[in-house]
């Protein structure tokens, strides 16, 4: 093992002021040439061997991160996502091999947040029927709903979901959350009702997901929690595609059951076979969808940049990353 300083980025849009950060810190940067419409999941373990070789530190978006492909780099020491999902990290072999994993934690919750919320009003509004409405002639007029004074679902009260509660505030919404964890003062200052699941979803009008995906929570929105939902409800996903059973949510919206989706996360995005359900999900008009861009403003990108470069440069020199940053630190076994 050597004393390396060399970062790999395998991410797109990596600002020159974050670089210039990592090399003012004596880091030797390399950004990799993206394919165009590819990510670093679409890199071999072949091509990301040879991308890493001699690598002290990865930048890194959605590749899968396995203990076969760790072991062999052994000048790694520090994984660290560009985001704050880790579901395709091998958070076990990180440790046994003695790596570090970060996370960019709050670098994108503000980015989210909005997102989230731009999702209800569009879905809600039926911005997507209205345009093509008018892009075909017809200018009359479709009746939404408000998001004002509705009863919103919030599902997972960590980062992000908070800042979605922040600014649902304005809406004057009344906000019921589930979710593991529980923190009372917060509630009582933010007006929150802390409910079950099966009473969130049949009182919401909304039902948005900011949960992590785990063992626990995938397809926690199957066909009998959509089924479960108000009529008429609308469910937005901002966090992860393995939440929701894509196949039964396209059944419940084609049944009239719910009033729309707004989506920005899909199962085929891990799962190639399910390309057929996401493509017909994104051909209903009561669904507003984007390509898992949520957390992709300029601004939003630039901080999880530096977020992430800052683990790095903290564990090359000796020293910890911030707080709710490191998610495995195999240095302490």
């Amino acid at each position: 093992m050597t004393d390396s300083r060399r970062v790999v980025v395998t991410q797109r849009f990596f600002d020159d002021a974050t670089v210039a950060y990592l090399q003012a810190h004596g880091c030797e940067v390399a950004v990799a040439d993206l394919p165009p419409g590819k990510g670093d999941g679409d890199f071999t373990q072949a091509e990301l061997e040879t991308l890493l070789a001699g690598a002290a530190g990865w930048i890194v978006g959605h590749a899968r991160v396995t203990r076969e492909l760790m072991a062999v780099l052994p000048d790694l020491k520090i994984v660290s996502r560009r985001g704050v999902g880790y579901e395709r990290v091998d958070l076990e072999a990180a440790r046994d091999l003695g790596k570090v994993v970060a996370i960019a934690a709050g670098g994108n919750d503000a980015s989210v947040a909005d997102h989230a919320i731009a999702l209800m009003l569009a879905v809600g509004r039926r911005f997507r029927e209205s345009q093509a409405n008018m892009l075909a002639g017809n200018w009359s007029i479709l009746m939404g709903s408000d998001l004002y004074r509705k009863t919103v679902g919030v599902v997972g009260a960590g980062r992000i979901g908070r800042s979605v509660v922040q600014r649902l505030r304005g809406f004057e919404a009344e906000v019921l959350v589930a979710g593991n964890r529980r923190d009372d003062a917060w509630a009582a200052a933010n007006d929150v009702t802390y409910v079950d699941m099966p009473t969130l979803l049949a009182r919401s009008d909304v039902v948005t997901l900011h949960a992590p995906l785990t063992p626990e929570t995938r397809l926690l929105i199957d066909a009998d929690a959509l089924a479960a939902m108000k009529p008429g409800a609308i469910l937005i996903n901002t966090a992860r595609g393995g939440l929701v059973d894509d196949a039964a949510l396209l059944e419940a919206l084609k049944s009239g059951r719910l009033g729309g989706a707004g989506l920005d996360t899909f199962m085929s995005e891990s799962d190639p076979a399910l390309k057929p359900v996401t493509d017909a999900l994104l051909a209903l008009p009561n669904v507003v969808a984007t390509p898992h861009a949520a957390a992709s403003s300029r601004e939003g990108l630039d901080r999880t940049n530096r977020v992430a470069a800052e683990s790095v440069v903290a564990v090359l020199e000796g020293r910890d990353p911030a707080p709710g940053c490191v998610v495995a630190d195999g240095r302490r076994r």
